[in-house]
């Protein structure tokens, strides 16, 4: 019970002494938890809270139970103790009593606790899941609600934008983004785990560390700033490691109240090895309706279950991911070995990646050209890691992997190598030949040398020599989702404006891995241009996506397409608009 028993010596021999102090209550709480026993967690938490009522962890952690039990009244209660008499900077508080007010139908009183979240909180952690209460609210009160400011979106937009950079591989444009945010706001947490998130997958594990301890040193119990420092101490060598394995340690006590905190939590100790942990909060991800139709975490959960010999939980677990996505290579593959498993009492390793093609990652920088769009940004992070502090032979793989490459980030990290006197000869060689010629020997010397700071995202309609069938299924999805079947006019519309965005983009269009996301900002944007009123919400249940992914991804468009600078004026046909 990590060191909540003690042996004395005395007459009567060894005595074992059972010290039960709030550590040993919470332990016993989250035991509890796991076998869905809400009664037994919520006394000993409040046991917990009787021995340590300054910790407002535990004061959560019973507020958060009282309401999945229904008691919204008690639970409002605690969190209102917390925010008067614990720790008032504890502003997610009054986003916790926004849902209890909705969940008790009192929707003026979840409105005023809403907008007072959003007008004292500067982290922005709820901001996505505060906008879909607000279309809730909205909603429900038949009206828009107050006026109101929010604190923390001075820089949640440019974050949202680094954030989507960082997840489609695109990593020195990323950590360039929130380094300039930072500057400006020092203490944006959030902002802060991703830039060393992309240090990290840049393979600069330095300075990934000096930005997560900085976290962490002025938040000690940052729950994403201690799940990255785990994952970046096991991969930094055997002092690294031992570091790894206390913190892994320490995170089997967390229960997280919130769900995208609860994934964090569970995939880290999934990849830390930690699978009974990580089993639990799956388990309880799938628990809830939010996780309940997500392929994903029930293979991750299945993968957890075999790695704590629960083959039979693993079956049904994949079982479902297949029903709910049948092109779920990995979960396919695993539930035909699941027989011979179970004959030879031998589990062969089994890995969280969801892709397939994630497992042969070593045979796909053998064959580039063949990757799944869902697994750019983790090959390209691997490669950069590894051509930055590899072994020789991974080294020289990853070049030829790179050879596909025209991006600035790639060729700075093999610049980095043929340049690198510590390297064997034949290694620099390769890295100079996939650079190709120096710039001295380019052709047109006279031509006029491209501006190093222009925009981003140009407003000039580039050539598109090639049309990728992802492309095409963005546009079939909101085809069959929007248009009746002689709506020619309509698809025509569809069509050029998706084909506007990706001209302006090309040649660096992202990595389209999320179609019905993608697709459903397609439509939303296309009935702005048409004057029709569309929510997020509206729009997510047609694709079957989060009102927080439409809005993220029309935002995206509408910064390449400037939508709002087209929309229809009166009077004015709205075709003029494209």
């Amino acid at each position: 019970m990590n060191g909540n028993y003690r042996r004395e010596e005395g007459p009567r021999g060894n005595v074992v002494s059972l010290s039960m102090d709030e550590n040993f209550f919470f332990e016993r709480a989250v035991q509890a938890l796991d076998r869905y026993q809400y009664d037994k967690a919520l006394k000993y938490f409040r046991k917990a809270v009787e021995l340590e009522p300054g910790n407002p962890v535990n004061h959560c952690n019973m507020a958060g139970i009282l309401s999945e039990t229904g008691d919204y009244e008690a639970s409002n209660a605690v969190l209102l103790h917390v925010l008067e008499e614990v720790d008032p900077a504890m502003t997610e508080c009054r986003f916790y009593m926004a849902n209890n007010f909705a969940n008790m139908e009192r929707f003026e009183d979840a409105e005023k606790a809403l907008l007072d979240y959003l007008e004292a909180d500067d982290s922005g952690q709820f901001l996505s899941e505060a906008d879909e209460m607000i279309e809730l609210l909205q909603i429900e009160l038949g009206r828009q609600v107050r006026e109101h400011s929010v604190k923390a979106r001075w820089g949640a937009d440019r974050h949202d934008r680094a954030r989507a950079m960082l997840e489609e591989g695109r990593f020195a444009e990323s950590a360039d983004m929130l380094e300039n945010l930072l500057q400006q706001y020092p203490d944006f947490a959030a902002a802060s785990n991703n830039l060393a998130l992309a240090y990290y997958y840049m393979g600069l594990s330095n300075k990934a560390l000096e930005i997560v301890e900085g976290v962490l040193q002025r938040d000690p119990g940052n729950l994403h700033g201690l799940c990255n420092l785990a994952i970046f101490r096991r991969h930094s060598g055997a002092e690294g490691a031992e570091e790894a394995e206390l913190l892994a340690r320490r995170l089997t006590g967390i229960v997280p109240f919130h769900r995208e905190h609860a994934f964090k939590l569970a995939t880290t100790l999934g990849i830390l090895g930690e699978h009974e942990a990580a089993y639990s909060h799956f388990r309880r991800l799938l628990a809830g309706t939010e996780a309940s139709d997500d392929a994903s975490v029930y293979h991750y959960c299945a993968v957890a279950a075999v790695q704590s010999g629960r083959l039979d939980q693993a079956e049904r677990l994949w079982k479902q991911t297949l029903k709910l996505d049948p092109d779920a290579e990995a979960a396919a593959y695993y539930l035909g070995r699941l027989p011979e498993w179970r004959l030879t009492g031998r589990v062969e390793p089994v890995s969280y990646h969801y892709r397939l093609e994630a497992l042969r990652r070593s045979e796909l920088w053998k064959r580039w050209e063949e990757r799944a769009p869902e697994d750019t940004p983790a090959i390209r992070a691997a490669l950069l890691r590894t051509l930055r502090g590899g072994e020789t032979e991974d080294k020289r793989r990853a070049i030829q992997a790179c050879r596909q490459f025209a991006d600035e980030e790639m060729q700075a990290a093999l610049r980095g190598l043929a340049e690198d006197g510590g390297e064997p000869d034949e290694l620099r060689e390769l890295a100079r030949a996939a650079l190709g010629p120096p710039a001295e020997d380019a052709e047109a010397p006279d031509e006029e040398p491209e501006l190093s700071a222009s925009p981003r995202f140009s407003r000039e309609p580039a050539e598109l020599p090639v049309w990728e069938k992802r492309w095409q299924d963005v546009l079939d999805t909101a085809i069959r989702a929007s248009c009746a079947p002689g709506d020619f006019g309509l698809r025509r519309d569809l069509e050029a404006l998706w084909t506007d965005f990706l001209r302006r983009m090309y040649p660096e269009v992202p990595a389209i891995s999320y179609v019905e996301g993608w697709a459903a900002a397609l439509d939303y944007l296309n009935g702005k241009l048409h004057r029709v009123s569309s929510t997020y919400e509206e729009i997510g249940r047609r694709y079957g996506v989060s009102a927080s992914t439409v809005g993220r991804y029309v935002k995206r468009m509408d910064q390449v397409c400037g939508i709002k600078e087209r929309m229809p004026i009166p009077g004015r046909d709205h075709r003029k608009g494209l």
